[in-house]
């Protein structure tokens, strides 16, 4: 057609409407919908029509196309569909939702041991969820197995997997114990799981965090979601710049990831999760060992530094043994203010007054009923506030 076309506005979008809404041509990669539920080429149709151009009652040809071209869809990304991306943000959207449940029932009684959990943790697309959000270079373990090689056949070993876990049929592999050099010039042990491994204890802390998310004390910020050192140097420094504080107490737990006692973590454990299958798991990836220079070694203390359920089970260790008692101290027994922040094994109390007594005077009394190895040293360091002295001059 030559010429002008002489219409009104809205017999113009009618007819831009219709040009863009007209069925598309079927093609091997045609798998979308237009707007009206007919299947299309592998596009994005947008529901909405274009903005009338007001003041203006008639359009030439060049702007007629341009009002059709408004309507346009866009190809989707190579190697994308929407169908998969919708499948999997219905999954996330399922693992939210259970474990917005176990948040709740956690909440309603923080006395009792809550069960049925662990069908949460062999659920396949928890088990995926967890697999994705691995490290994709990270060391393999001592099955040699990478991430990118079990992703092959991702759907039968995740579904393998799930039978295992759900039979009882797992088991747990000894870490491949590596040193990483310290600051200090000394070595760090570092345990590396087996891929498996990490996936079964990556969805098991993603089950378990939503309940202790609720009961850790707000003063933990070791390894915690949404919480990092920061967080924690953000704390410190409001805690002595906005607070009345005079003394700081640097602490640190020697060896603690080293010797932490299996048969008292495991009761602390079991003081919230009633569900043994949970309970035998953990004791699992407590007593597989280490594989050290082709040498299996028993771990009969400690948990392993390198899997994903490390810092969890120390937190609820510490818990138990410190941030329970140092927070119920500090309401009951300190004088003046005691403000606490503690960063997995590091903790910085400070403290309006300093404790009573010489260094070598303060002792640590073992808990009643609880784990007897302090194992704690502790370096003391002055704040502007103690004006420059030492709190034992």
């Amino acid at each position: 057609m030559h010429g002008n076309i002489v219409c009104g506005t809205r017999e113009a979008l009618h007819l831009a409407w219709s040009i863009a809404t007209r069925p598309a041509r079927r093609t091997p990669r045609g798998h979308g919908r237009d707007a009206r539920g007919r299947e299309s080429d592998s596009s994005i149709v947008p529901m909405k029509r274009p903005n009338k151009v007001e003041g203006q009652t008639t359009m030439r040809s060049q702007e007629q196309a341009e009002a059709a071209e408004a309507v346009e869809g866009r190809e989707l990304a190579k190697g994308k569909t929407g169908e998969q991306t919708r499948v999997r943000t219905q999954c996330r959207n399922a693992l939210q939702r259970a474990l917005d449940r176990i948040r709740q029932a956690a909440r309603r009684d923080h006395a009792k041991p809550l069960t049925a959990l662990w069908h949460h943790v062999y659920d396949v697309n928890r088990l995926q969820e967890a697999y994705y959000g691995l490290n994709r270079k990270a060391a393999p373990g001592v099955d040699g197995q990478t991430w990118a090689a079990y992703g092959e056949n991702l759907e039968a070993n995740l579904r393998d997997l799930s039978d295992r876990l759900k039979r009882g049929a797992y088991h747990a592999r000894p870490v491949e114990r590596v040193y990483i050099p310290k600051p200090d010039g000394r070595q760090r042990p570092i345990g590396i799981p087996t891929l498996e491994d990490k996936i079964v204890q990556r969805a098991t802390v993603e089950v378990l965090n939503a309940i202790y998310e609720g009961e850790f004390r707000g003063f933990s910020y070791g390894f915690r979601p949404g919480r990092g050192p920061h967080d924690a140097l953000d704390a410190v420094t409001v805690g002595i710049e906005k607070r009345n504080v005079n003394w700081v107490l640097d602490a640190d737990i020697r060896g603690f990831f080293d010797a932490i006692d299996h048969a008292w973590l495991v009761k602390f454990i079991e003081h919230r999760i009633g569900d043994q299958r949970v309970v035998r798991h953990m004791q699992k990836w407590l007593q597989a060992g280490v594989l050290e220079d082709g040498q299996w070694h028993a771990q009969e203390e400690g948990t392993p530094q390198g899997g994903s359920v490390s810092p969890l089970a120390a937190n609820i260790y510490l818990h138990y043994v410190l941030d329970l008692w140092a927070d119920r101290w500090r309401r009951q027994y300190a004088r003046g203010d005691v403000i606490i922040v503690r960063y997995a094994d590091d903790c910085a109390p400070r403290a309006r007054r300093r404790p009573k007594g010489p260094p070598e005077r303060v002792t640590v009394q073992p808990m009643r009923d609880g784990p007897s190895e302090p194992a704690c040293r502790s370096r003391f360091q002055t704040t502007p506030g103690g004006c420059g002295q030492k709190p034992w001059s």
